[in-house]
């Protein structure tokens, strides 16, 4: 479904998508299945995003965004993809920003240029990120810093003991190597 309202230029969408009013895809964006992609959102040319993605109001995808399957993107994330960003004058290349399956950014979260946001993810609301961030990280503040794990479902992990973690349904959850593995 795509609202009347809004200005879809590209072709490639899946199936199932719902695209709502005020929305503005140019041409050469794709976008995957069962997406919803909510009012006054702007998604750039050199786009690409998944399947079961939801992208939420006020959110702007500049080129160089890939958006894997079953991301989550709150109201008004900020994305950039121009280090040095000048008026009139452009970069030979934008900068490439990666979010991996899974992964979720709170509202109001920057995100800047360049960066792999790693699977399963969460970035808290209003959070700061300025490196890379490993698969399974909960990232708070600004700059972002790990403030514990989460699990494929966005569950907050308690430790039990040291590199131990577990959640709500008693499963368990060992770090090696700064990787999040269930036991």
């Amino acid at each position: 479904m795509i609202h009347p309202l809004a200005d879809v230029q590209t072709k490639q969408i899946g199936e199932k998508t719902t695209i709502w009013q005020f929305v503005v895809i140019l041409k050469n964006a794709i976008i995957g299945s069962n997406c919803n992609i909510n009012c006054h959102t702007f998604i750039e040319n050199d786009v690409v995003i998944g399947d079961n993605v939801t992208v939420k109001s006020g959110v702007y995808l500049w080129d160089g965004i890939r958006v894997e399957d079953s991301v989550f993107i709150g109201p008004n994330a900020t994305f950039i993809n121009d280090q040095y960003p000048k008026s009139k004058q452009y970069p030979s290349k934008f900068q490439k920003t990666n979010l991996r399956r899974g992964c979720s950014i709170g509202a109001n979260a920057t995100i800047l240029g360049g960066l792999e946001i790693g699977e399963h993810a969460l970035i808290a609301a209003g959070s700061v990120v300025t490196k890379n961030v490993i698969p399974n990280a909960l990232m708070v503040g600004n700059p972002a810093k790990q403030n514990g794990w989460v699990n494929n479902n966005g569950e907050k992990l308690k430790e039990i003991s040291t590199n131990i973690f577990t959640d709500s349904q008693g499963n368990n959850y060992e770090v090696v190597e700064e990787r999040l593995i269930q036991n």
